[in-house]
């Protein structure tokens, strides 16, 4: 019915305006590798952005897209994602709750707080603190485009490596740090919903480590 894929930061999902006619890579380049027998590719149940790391559901079939998108519209699919910001929210957990809307009509994707924009919601936890950085566990309750990132730099507490919304410099800055750490999929009926977490990636680890994510790797001979 489905895969999920651990999609590295920086790699586009689909070849959007800014990659077309350029020799850029993206997933869905990779897609037949990953039919494991069926006759066609599996394709994106929805997004991520191209700097955000983490549980990509892809569905195997057209049923299955179908099955997928609609448990996706109904909000059946829990998300959970991990994120460092600078700063931090002086709760240990709370909801944000702030309409979001369009920035501009020429840049459709960037968003900003907006009154009269769509509702939007997103509960937080602080999982750990550093001088000067929260480490934050986020559930989107509602998709709006570039949510998480505009809830938390709105919120006084931007992502670090947001070049967008953060403080981040365009260039040398130390990648989006945003990560979409699990997904619970209620793909069947009688079972119990399959639940599938991606490791942080690398550019993360110095900031999870500082706030205190406890982290020990061993290689396939035992050595750590």
């Amino acid at each position: 019915m489905m895969l999920v894929v651990d999609k590295p930061a920086g790699l586009p999902v689909h070849r959007g305006p800014q990659a077309r006619g350029r020799v850029i890579p993206v997933l869905t380049d990779h897609l037949d590798t990953l039919r494991f027998g069926l006759p066609r590719r599996p394709e994106a149940a929805h997004r991520l952005d191209k700097d955000t790391s983490g549980c990509l559901v892809l569905g195997r079939h057209p049923r299955a897209m179908a099955e997928l998108n609609q448990l996706f519209r109904d909000g059946k699919i829990g998300k959970s994602y991990w994120a460092i910001v600078e700063g931090g929210p002086s709760d240990d957990e709370g909801l944000i709750d702030l309409p979001l809307g369009k920035r501009s009509p020429e840049r459709g994707w960037w968003m900003k707080v907006d009154p009269a924009g769509l509702p939007s919601k997103t509960r937080y936890r602080v999982c750990g603190r550093d001088a000067g950085l929260s480490w934050l566990e986020l559930e989107p309750l509602t998709g709006r485009t570039h949510q998480l990132r505009v809830h938390c730099a709105a919120s006084g507490w931007p992502m670090l490596g947001d070049e967008i919304y953060g403080t981040t410099p365009r260039d040398g800055g130390p990648g989006l740090q945003l990560h979409a750490r699990a997904v619970t999929v209620p793909l069947y009926r009688k079972r119990e919903p399959v639940h599938v977490e991606a490791p942080p990636p690398p550019h993360m680890h110095q900031a999870l480590r500082s706030c205190g994510w406890a982290h020990s790797f061993q290689n396939p001979n035992g050595e750590p």
